[in-house]
Parts: structure tokens; sequence; C-alpha cells
């Protein structure tokens, strides 16, 4: 039976043309198409020959069915529901349900709305899910490859069962609308098992909710998959391979700093090194490191456990981020006991680190001698290659490329198309910038020097700006101008 997607037969027939909602909930088959040729029928479950034989029958005729993805029409049956195409809301599931996105449940529409928000959420790859009640409407937003965008509207009468569900998914207090809360959801969608990190906070038409994204499954990508060029990649390596010291990884939150470090981790990892990370929370599980979540509610912030950690003979310490004095000394302090620790700071460029150290307390002296180096970095959206078009740069961008020492062009456009959902983007990818420690960054950094004049030196022995790694990839034709502004300029 061949497998096909109910993108490709919309609009699905609806109405008095469409199986009954109850029918479709719970047979897991809907209508595709019908006409004078015969009907077009997809089921999740085509080896259910009761049910084909029983639709065969109700049409009467010619009968072709596909086999269609689980989630998928779970998707579809909560767009119904959020439009108000269903019965009121049934009660939520208790706390001890196992929650499969991909199972329809007859009896409580909410908690099928519910499931297709999160299940196209993990189909489509989103790392944040956000559902906002304003005073009109209540808006499912994905954050996707780092742009929000509008997915859906909910009917402002069902939001409150809404929340109700994921609060009770979240072990949340249902009752409690004045205050912020945060709270974790595992969700099993067919064989993947997904991390949600829920943070719920009031707002003036109600609530807003944020869902954070992590799958178990999704294999953490290696440094060559990050886009970084061969010096980047050799300099990281090289600084990655040394027996201790402190090598930050810096930027933005939401730049892929954790996942440069997975990528660091699962490139050092052998037999003969103890890994162990602190990290909140894990988002990718790497075979062979000793992989530590943090919990401040019973006390165990990123200093508490990097003192146990020293404890437990590491070669190689990854803390999550560097958010304190107290983090940062201790960092500091097992990169002067022969660890090697990585972490990572938010900071605009790979030397505003030096500064970010000292703002922390930490002496001019230390950071000298534990310091190995920084890479700095941002995420762009990567061009579809199959729509993307070849264009020469108008004056003014030839102009900018010239002030950056650039040739002027070709540069490409995002078109949009079927593959890429009519972005015209595909996946992202970093740009970097980075900076390893001599003997001469050692003295300035002693000597008080500021960031200015060590950034000129650097430039003066070739480092390349983040700006330059960015413009090399526009001409390359993987992202655009307006993607480099965005993520650098802004």
């Amino acid at each position: 039976m061949e497998k096909v997607s109910l993108a490709e037969f919309q609009p699905l027939p609806d109405g008095a043309n469409q199986y009954p909602l109850e029918y479709i909930e719970g047979n897991a088959a809907i209508k595709l198409l019908e006409g004078p040729e015969g009907a077009r029928v997809g089921v999740c479950n085509p080896a259910d020959a009761s049910l084909l034989e029983s639709l065969r029958q109700f049409h009467h005729g010619q009968v072709t069915f596909y086999e269609i993805d689980r989630s998928e029409l779970t998707g579809y049956l909560g767009n119904l529901l959020a439009r108000g195409g269903a019965a009121a809301p049934g009660t939520p599931s208790s706390s001890g349900e196992k929650l499969a996105l991909d199972k329809l449940a007859n009896d409580a529409p909410v908690v099928n709305l519910v499931n297709s928000i999160l299940s196209e959420a993990i189909r489509r790859e989103a790392s944040d899910i956000h559902i906002e009640a304003f005073a009109e409407r209540v808006a499912v937003r994905y954050r996707l490859d780092g742009i929000l965008q509008t997915v859906s509207e909910i009917d402002r009468g069902r939001f409150a069962a809404v929340a109700t569900r994921i609060k009770i998914m979240a072990n949340l207090n249902i009752m409690e609308r004045r205050r912020p809360q945060d709270g974790r959801i595992t969700v099993h969608l067919g064989d993947d098992s997904v991390d949600l990190r829920v943070s719920v906070i009031p707002i003036a038409n109600g609530e807003s909710f944020v869902l954070r994204v992590f799958s178990r499954k999704r294999a953490p990508l290696t440094l060559g998959q990050l886009g970084m060029g061969e010096g980047h990649l050799a300099g990281l390596v090289e600084m990655a391979t040394r027996p201790n010291g402190l090598i930050l990884i810096n930027g933005p939150t939401g730049s892929g700093k954790t996942t440069t470090l997975n990528a660091v981790l699962e490139r050092i990892k052998s037999d003969a090194k103890k890994i162990i990370t602190i990290e909140d929370p894990i988002e990718y599980l790497i075979d062979g490191v000793s992989q530590i979540q943090t919990n401040e509610r019973i006390g165990l912030g990123f200093d508490t456990l990097l003192r146990r950690v020293l404890r437990q003979d590491p070669n190689v310490i990854m803390v999550g981020e560097i958010r304190d004095t107290q983090t940062a000394e201790l960092a500091v302090r097992a990169a002067l006991t022969g660890h090697l620790v990585l972490s990572t700071l938010h900071t605009r460029d790979a030397v505003s680190v030096i500064t970010r150290l000292k703002n922390m307390e930490i002496e001019p002296y230390l950071i000298a001698a534990v310091l190995r180096g920084s890479m700095a970095q941002r995420l762009v959206r990567r061009l579809c290659p199959a729509c993307r078009r070849e264009r020469a740069a108008t004056t003014a961008e030839a102009a900018l490329l010239a002030r950056h020492d650039q040739p002027p062009g070709p540069v490409f456009d995002a078109v949009g198309c079927k593959a890429c959902h009519q972005t015209g983007f595909r996946g992202r990818l970093g740009i970097f910038e980075l900076f390893t420690c001599d003997g001469e960054i050692e003295e300035m950094i002693v000597a008080g020097r500021r960031d200015g004049d060590i950034r000129r030196h650097l430039a003066s022995h070739g480092m390349k700006p983040l700006l330059a790694d960015g413009f090399a990839k526009v001409l390359q034709g993987v992202t655009t101008l307006s993607e480099l502004e965005r993520a650098v300029a802004g």
C-alpha cells in the first residue's frame, strides 16, 4: 500500500462529504478524495482487513487505499478542533497515562487538540512551541529554524481546557493563574521519546505557554555538520585536545552553543578519558559521557554540582553555562588543577569573554593562565538548494561587500518551494569567530589591555571576525545577506 501525506490531497473533503469525526477518530481512517472514478481513503493501519472491507462496502464502488501517518492525522483533527469543528472538550486524562501523541482519544477532544499541536511541532522539528492568549484569539506559534511562525489559532473559549491539559501533563498547579510556573513533560511519538520544558507566565488576557522541545532520538551533530570552515575546525579541535585549560563557546541565547559543545565532546571522547557534563537541560544523550541534570529545586545548581564532579576524577568537564561568580571561580580552579573545562558565556564576540570573566571577579592573571581560547557563533538559516535563486548584487550590496573586502557577488535569494514549505530555507548552519591564546595575548590580559587592543592584535595575525565568515557563506550561496544582517547586526 502506497504511503502518502495528507498535504498531497488538500483540501480534504469536509462536512457531509467527509466521514463523521467520531468515525475518523475511532478507526484512524479519512476520506482523501471522492469523484466519479471512486474514492481514495487514507488509513493508519493498512493491516486492518475488516476496516478495509467495511469501507469497500460503504462506498459501493472503486476504493483505493493509502497509508497515512498517524501523527499527521492527529494534527489534522487538532486543526478541526482549534477551529471549533468538534464537540466540547472532554476530561483531561490522568497524570499516570503514557503520553502518546499519536494516540487518538475518542472521549477527549482537548487531548487530541493538544496532542496535535505537540506532534506537529515535533514532526516539523520546531525548537519551541508558543501558545498565547490574546484578547480575541489564542495563537499557536512554532519556532522553525530560529524564526517564529504562526501555525494556527485556537478558539478563545477552548483556551482554559488547553491550559489545564498542558498543566496536568507538566505536573503543574492547574488552579494557579497568577504566578509563573515551570515544569517538564516527556511524550512519545512513534518510537521517539521527546522532552518538553514548559514555562507558563500570566499575561494580560490569560497565560502564555512556551514549550522547549528536546528529542532524545535526534542524534547530536558532528563538528563537520555545523558549517565550520577548515581553519575554525582545526583550531577548535586543537584546543579541545589539550590536557587542561578553559575553552568557552559564546553567543546569545539560541545561537547553538550547546550543540557545538556536544559536537566537541563527540570528537574527543574515548575510553581513556573520563568526561562529565553538567547541563540544564540535557539536550542530547552521548554514549560514553556521564551527563548530569541540574535541579535548582533541591539545590543542585551548576556550582554545587561542579564541586562534586571534581571528586569524580574527570579529565574533561563540560558546564552548560557559567552564570555567576561562584561557577566561574570553580571552573577556573578546575582548569588550574589539570582539567579541561568547556563552557558557554553570553557575549557578543570571542574576545569579549575576557572582560566578561573580569566582571565575574576573576583576576586577569588567572584568566591568562587557564583560557585556551574562545569561539563566538551565530545561527543563520540555510538556503533551500532546490529553489534558491542566484542574482547579481545590487549597488548597495556590492558596496557593503567591498567595505568588508569581499568580492562583488553574485548573491542568492530565498524563493520557496514544496521542499521547504514555501519558506526558501531548510535548516540552519553556524557562522563562527575563533581566537586562541598565545604568549602575547596572555601578556596583554595580565597587563589589563582593552578588548579592542587584543582584537586588533588578533586581526593583524589573521583572525577573521564573525562578519567575514558570514559574508563567505553568503557568497557560497548557503545563506542570504538579510539572514546575516539579522543574525549578526541584530
